[in-house]
């Protein structure tokens, strides 16, 4: 697992790695040097499923990518202290295809062979760090734990949603312990869960995922703000209270309606994620996981398409050997530098995933 812990400096360490199926260890660079670790393991091709006439009939949607590297960066900004993290967990359960569910190509050969799943999350800390910093170093444990359980399901998407929801609700009852994080702290979690066919999606707050499919902006998760009305209605059916300051905020505080932690408010303030299901596509290029210190600033759409050209320009440098570090570290970075130019002075937290991850010719190892 590649995390990165809060601490008082204003810039944090920049990652990346890249990992290929059926591998179960991962990638760092190095801050100083920005050299990465040659990836271990191999990569496999899935086969297209013909029937007896040679008619083709279902195909492997990641048979050319199952390659993944990733890349991320956080920064402090103008705020007084650093309250974002993230946890990038690649390989963090192993399972067939047939198992995780929603194969596109069930008579596959490759369909019943044991694929890493890869766990990525960013966590918006409000009030401190303390909560933020507690799922980065643990949700994506409680979730592996979630999943085995033996639950009734109707079906492989019920199965998930419910280990997901659990997941989180045993995170936020873990948090009611005082000498944890006071009741006045919490964190969004955005949570994006990758297999070799599906790309699964839980929010809680407004911390987002965006998937890039071809040069279009495809959302995975949808903002919890009072903006919407669905969110407003419940916040105040419940009996509690809005106040307009600066922005819509529960209870004049919150503008986010879900978190993790946040117990000072948790009547109206729950943590139960909204999960979503996406089938993997062959136009799928990347995956953009940030806090709202990057959405606040700049749209889906002028982020999808400014990573999109960027991830291609530093493939092509990846491939020809004049850069060390994955393209989705660089493009983890310009998107940082991009909101920060765009006026944001929030803690921002980038995670870029390459769906489509080159080869990198290295120059050097560690």
């Amino acid at each position: 697992m590649a995390s990165s812990s809060s601490s008082s400096s204003s810039s944090k360490p920049m990652n990346s790695g890249s990992i290929s199926a059926p591998i179960h260890s991962s990638g760092d660079t190095n801050p100083e040097n920005t050299a990465v670790a040659v990836p271990v393991g191999y990569d496999t091709d899935g086969d297209d499923v013909r029937n007896k006439k040679g008619k083709e009939i279902a195909s492997c949607v990641a048979r050319h990518n199952r390659r993944v590297s990733w890349g991320f960066v956080m920064e402090q900004g103008m705020r007084g202290s650093m309250e974002d993290n993230v946890a990038v967990c690649p390989a963090f359960m192993h399972l067939s295809c047939s198992d995780f569910g929603g194969c596109t190509a069930p008579d596959c050969k490759y369909s019943g062979e044991i694929s890493p799943l890869h766990f990525f999350a960013v966590y918006d800390g409000h009030g401190g760090d303390q909560v933020s910093n507690h799922c980065a170093n643990g949700l994506h444990e409680i979730l592996a734990e979630e999943w085995g359980r033996e639950v009734i399901a109707d079906g492989w998407n019920e199965k998930w949603e419910l280990a997901l929801r659990r997941a989180f609700e045993r995170e936020d009852d873990i948090l009611k312990d005082k000498n944890l994080a006071p009741y006045s702290v919490g964190s969004t979690a955005v949570v994006v869960i990758l297999s070799p066919c599906q790309i699964i999606a839980a929010n809680c707050g407004d911390s987002r995922a965006v998937l890039c499919r071809g040069k279009q902006a495809f959302p995975l998760t949808f903002d919890q703000k009072l903006e919407r009305k669905d969110e407003l209605a419940r916040i105040i059916t419940g009996g509690g209270k809005i106040v307009n300051w600066g922005c819509m905020r529960v209870e004049g505080i919150l503008c986010m309606t879900r978190a993790i932690g946040d117990h000072d408010w948790k009547e109206w303030v729950i943590s139960e994620p909204e999960v979503t299901f996406t089938t993997r596509s062959e136009e799928d290029e990347c995956l953009i996981l940030a806090s709202d210190g990057l959405w606040d600033v700049m749209s889906n759409d002028d982020i999808v398409k400014y990573a999109h050209n960027e991830l291609r320009r530093h493939r092509r440098l990846a491939k020809t050997g004049h850069i060390s570090a994955h393209p989705a570290w660089h493009v983890s970075r310009q998107l940082l530098r991009k909101a920060f130019e765009a006026g944001s002075s929030d803690n921002i937290a980038v995670i870029v995933v390459d769906l489509k991850s080159p080869t990198i010719r290295h120059r050097h190892q560690l």
